[in-house]
């Protein structure tokens, strides 16, 4: 049976699937933790369900669940996948497929082994958000940090404000005017521009894997995630 479809959105793949499903009975979820986020071609509800009984509760009347969120988001996709099997509601995670390994880059399981293997007084580019700040705090560094929107003034720490899409010129210009010598990101996979403008200028490189295990079917192929929702997903204007 067609009905509504769930897409557990804030990713650019999840804005691609949503502009091609618009007539369709589907509801977008943010997890709110950007200002303005970017317009979606859907109806959207934002911000957290309240834990596990308020997920199951917003799972309600919807057929499939498509998890278009970020690669790195491991809680909120281990208990999509688990709470989808055990309600036998249709799953597909659509990721971006993950960066592979460049000459020299230094691979790390988390931020703070990314951070244990940079040495003190390095000038970093943290790419990975604030939440992953605290390890690097603690390592005596300068850290340039980039976020979406403004934040408090924080001790020991360069705020960059930045939304995509980065240009490899601006990349090379910010990093060789901060004096950066070591980028670290996670492996979120799509276009690298620090990633290009690292290699011209010589920077050690410090990707974060991505999180393993979180099991459900995955797919990197955008057509075959917008095939999904249309599957599973009613027309808006049946009725």
């Amino acid at each position: 049976m067609k009905g509504r479809v769930l897409i557990l959105g804030g990713t650019a793949p999840a804005r691609l699937v949503c502009a091609e499903v618009s007539g369709l009975d589907v509801v977008a979820s943010l997890a709110g933790v950007t200002d303005a986020p970017a317009r979606l071609a859907v109806p959207v509800r934002i911000g957290g369900f309240g834990g596990e009984a308020g997920f199951r509760a917003a799972l309600g009347g919807v057929s499939a669940v498509l998890d278009a969120t970020h690669p790195f988001a491991a809680r909120i996709s281990a208990r999509a996948v688990r709470v989808c099997g055990e309600m036998g509601l249709p799953y597909l995670r659509l990721t971006r497929p993950p960066w592979p390994t460049r000459a020299g880059w230094r691979h790390h399981a988390d931020g703070e082994a990314a951070a244990a293997a940079i040495a003190a007084g390095a000038r970093v580019f943290l790419s990975t958000g604030p939440g992953s700040l605290p390890a690097f705090e603690e390592r005596r560094l300068d850290i340039t940090c980039r976020r979406i929107d403004p934040a408090p003034e924080r001790a020991g720490v360069r705020w960059i404000l930045g939304r995509p899409p980065f240009t490899l010129e601006a990349e090379t210009a910010l990093f060789a005017t901060l004096g950066i010598t070591d980028l670290v990101t996670k492996n979120a996979g799509g276009p690298a521009p620090k990633l290009d403008a690292a290699g011209v200028l010589g920077l050690r490189v410090h990707v974060i894997d991505r999180p393993r295990g979180l099991g459900g079917e995955e797919t990197h192929d955008i057509d075959r995630a917008i095939a999904f929702v249309r599957t599973h997903a009613a027309d808006r204007n049946r009725g």
